[in-house]
């Protein structure tokens, strides 16, 4: 199946736009540096200097999230020859507008947009970007990537979520679709994973090869 994006990073894309908007609410309560910041699992003060924490203000400012999605919509307009979004209200209004927009046209991104991988890319950086201010996670928590989730829906579509295996699990679950793998499934996962991942690279590194004629 062609496209720009594959099954997985579309999902992680449209997850990350949805959360967006509460991204940028909760950051505004780290706005001030004396405000506790957490650590794993340990809250801790952390001083700084300046009256106004810089990422959360520089995330919350016009140049933040709100600015990158307004942008992004504003190309994806002009790529459709449609009029120019606006970018009117709040803050809080122009993102939630932006978000909208972006997921309406997620299936053109995904189909049509030579710049999806791009976008794709900027929206998960500034989600991590975030999360990484309102709840820093514990390394030990993320868990080792598998892979991408190889369940066929009843459609017939490839999963592709990423799935992780964290200390402890006895079962890997796939976040998106629920589908779960013992531990004797394991190794002829893993096989299909690395199969098929090699065979990604190649046809991306074919892809990429200028064409002699």
């Amino acid at each position: 199946m062609g496209g720009y994006l594959c099954p997985g990073c579309a999902k992680a894309t449209i997850v990350r736009l949805e959360l967006l908007p509460r991204l940028y609410e909760g950051l505004a309560a780290f706005l001030h540096p004396g405000a506790p910041v957490r650590v794993g699992r340990v809250s801790a003060a952390v001083d700084a200097p300046m009256p106004v924490a810089e990422l959360p203000l520089t995330m919350r400012g016009p140049g933040g999230m709100v600015g990158v999605t307004e942008d992004w919509l504003s190309a994806l307009h002009q790529d459709r020859r449609m009029s120019e979004p606006a970018r009117l209200g709040t803050h809080e209004q122009r993102l939630a507008r932006a978000v909208a927009g972006l997921l309406a046209n997620m299936p053109w991104i995904v189909m049509a947009w030579p710049t999806a991988g791009a976008f794709a890319e900027e929206i998960r950086e500034i989600a991590n970007s975030a999360r990484s201010v309102i709840s820093p996670t514990d390394p030990t928590e993320v868990g080792k990537r598998i892979g991408a989730c190889p369940a066929i829906d009843a459609s017939g579509v490839i999963c592709g979520a990423i799935l992780r295996h964290r200390p402890g699990e006895t079962v890997i679950v796939c976040p998106w679709c629920n589908c779960s793998f013992p531990p004797a499934t394991w190794p002829g996962l893993k096989a299909f994973i690395d199969h098929d991942e090699r065979n990604e690279t190649r046809h991306e590194k074919e892809a990429a090869w200028p064409s002699a004629s």
